[in-house]
């Protein structure tokens, strides 16, 4: 049994539910409530698997970080879903949008494009965000717990999740991009998010080449910065693979081996939202 869900709870879930939110976009179902009630179940599902088959049995206590993740998962859940409406509705009112955009593929093509500009984008600002110093102190708070679990896939200082997504969220408007489309590969990420932060001894096989799951994504938290500038791919690995910062090995970083070493974020929410506009320490 261990196993059969090390191996295909991955595949299951988010299999499942990506199949399941493209059905309802192509069908035309509502965006509310069932996609997020969607990414929810996906969530819970996720936390009971980090029970039954944890990587690192020590990451499943509070670290005194439990209600911080929980407070940067929302905002950054409000966020998200606040600035497609915001960046949709405002190029509808505008009439922004070239009309480039395929409308009329199958929902499934035009949520992949949706996902290859996103990715692309994201994976562009997340290297940025490790070169430029005030945006590498506002991600930084997202490398900075010392265990990895699901919840850590929302751990994002809010102003850093704008920086990460606006680019490509901005040429999907100018493209005139399905906003359903968008929202669906949204709901898939942060799903994905969750499984590739998650503490579940869980494997891809050889499809990790294609997906940054956690066995490769715990390279990216590695303590030492140094070693941490690898597997940047939000939920791709082809950038990776093209741009030279794909690493692979045995064994991914367990208890003692991920966290910051560079830096001492505090502690608290509001603590760790005002920390990187503070004199440095």
């Amino acid at each position: 049994m261990r196993t059969l869900l090390r191996y295909l709870s991955y595949p299951a879930i988010v299999g499942a539910a990506s199949w399941m939110l493209i059905s309802m976009a192509q069908s035309g179902g509502t965006y509310w409530p069932l996609f997020p009630l969607m990414v929810l179940a996906a969530y819970a599902l996720i936390s009971v698997l980090e029970r039954v088959i944890p990587f690192e049995k020590s990451w499943l206590t509070d670290h005194d970080d439990t209600v911080d993740d929980a407070l940067h998962l929302i905002t950054t859940q409000v966020l998200i879903q606040g600035s497609i409406a915001f960046s949709f509705l405002l190029g509808a009112e505008l009439q922004i949008g070239a009309g480039i955009w395929p409308s009329s593929w199958p929902m499934l093509a035009q949520v992949l494009l949706a996902g290859l500009i996103l990715d692309f984008g994201l994976y562009v600002m997340h290297r940025v965000s490790h070169v430029n110093d005030f945006l590498w102190r506002l991600h930084a708070i997202h490398h900075s717990p010392e265990r990895l679990y699901w919840l850590n896939g929302g751990r994002r200082h809010a102003l850093s999740g704008i920086v990460l997504a606006a680019p490509a969220l901005t040429v999907l408007v100018l493209a005139g991009a399905t906003p359903i489309a968008v929202a669906t590969w949204f709901s898939i990420m942060s799903i994905h998010l969750a499984f590739q932060h998650a503490n579940i001894d869980y494997r891809l096989g050889p499809f990790r080449y294609l997906l940054g799951v956690a066995e490769l994504h715990r390279w990216h938290h590695k303590r030492e910065y140094e070693d941490a500038q690898v597997n940047f791919g939000e939920v791709w690995m082809v950038w990776d693979l093209i741009f030279g910062t794909f690493h692979d090995a045995p064994r991914s970083p367990g208890r003692g081996e991920v966290g910051l070493g560079e830096y001492k974020v505090p502690d608290g929410y509001l603590n760790q939202l005002t920390w990187p506009f503070r004199s440095k320490d």
